[in-house]
């Protein structure tokens, strides 16, 4: 795999964001070919959070405002096609997230990443852990939050969901309406009237204003059934992580991952801390990012 640094490239950013919102510095990083958008704020001990379905690191942006300091280096990056990062014809790039978990694991390859916490939610998930399994020499501690990473072929509720958004009237949903980041974004949150206001969401519209862009956010649903050998293998993978130190964080009001979701995390982690948040959705980075950051605070 290939990568570069853009080392004296002074990037013009595909879009910009109101800096009291993302306060952050844009780095980039190449990844075979593809310049690979990122935060990287603080210093001390790394730790890395992994995005999902139709987000970006702007979802972690107060979470890495209550952390970033001397203690922590907060690090998150845009997989291709989300965020700021390169938008990769479909012919050259599939969005799976074997491609995405490809790239993330070169990209931390390339700069060296080590010793690091893991936080992952949504797709973050199934993407995070295949990288760890691969590299677990490269990974200390471990945070999951409202995430899976096992094949849900079968279970009515993610089959529903999977043929119908990740299908052709999603599909067209998707291109034409924008429905994930419109319908589907605020229905996983639990806060949205006060979180979600204008700002926000145009930020969180910002990657996808043409039709063609939405395409990513297509495969990832269609992939919870389609990628089930990937996450056979992700899930297969979690018995190298099971030693490390683990916190899961949990919101309860969560309209994808179920109490049922959380208690095999619990089987697969036995011994990990855990919290919930009885008054968060599936985005608890946007419904209780202070709480967030202060539960890893205290468990670090």
């Amino acid at each position: 795999m290939t990568t570069s640094h853009d080392s004296t490239f002074q990037p013009v950013l595909p879009f910009q964001v109101p800096r009291d919102l993302y306060p952050f510095q844009d780095r980039f990083y190449s990844v075979r070919g593809m310049r690979i958008h990122y935060v990287d704020e603080g210093a001390g001990q790394i730790i890395l959070f992994l995005h999902g379905n139709p987000t970006w690191s702007f979802v972690y942006r107060d979470v890495i405002k209550g952390l970033r300091s001397n203690r922590y280096r907060c690090i998150a990056p845009d997989y291709p096609g989300f965020g700021m990062s390169a938008k990769p014809k479909m012919k050259d790039y599939g969005y799976t997230p074997a491609d995405h978990a490809a790239v993330i694991e070169g990209w931390i390859s390339a700069l060296k990443f080590r010793d690091i916490t893991l936080f992952v939610q949504d797709w973050g998930g199934p993407i995070g852990f295949t990288v760890a399994s691969h590299h677990p020499e490269w990974f200390k501690r471990l945070i999951i939050a409202n995430t899976w990473a096992w094949p849900v072929n079968g279970d009515p509720h993610f089959e529903r969901f999977s043929k119908f958004v990740g299908g052709p009237l999603g599909g067209l949903l998707i291109r034409y309406l924008n429905i994930f980041v419109d319908r589907l974004l605020p229905a996983g949150t639990a806060r949205k009237e006060e979180r979600l206001t204008p700002p926000v969401m145009a930020a969180y519209r910002a990657p996808f204003q043409k039709r063609g862009d939405r395409e990513p956010m297509h495969v990832f649903p269609r992939e919870i059934l389609r990628a089930t050998e990937f996450l056979k293998q992700a899930e297969a993978g979690l018995a190298k992580l099971r030693k490390k130190p683990t916190l899961i964080l949990w919101g309860e009001k969560d309209i994808a991952f179920r109490k049922s979701e959380f208690e095999r995390w619990r089987t697969h982690f036995p011994e990990a801390r855990v919290q919930a948040f009885p008054n968060a959705g599936h985005f608890i980075q946007e419904d209780a990012p202070d709480e967030v950051a202060a539960a890893i605070r205290n468990w670090m």
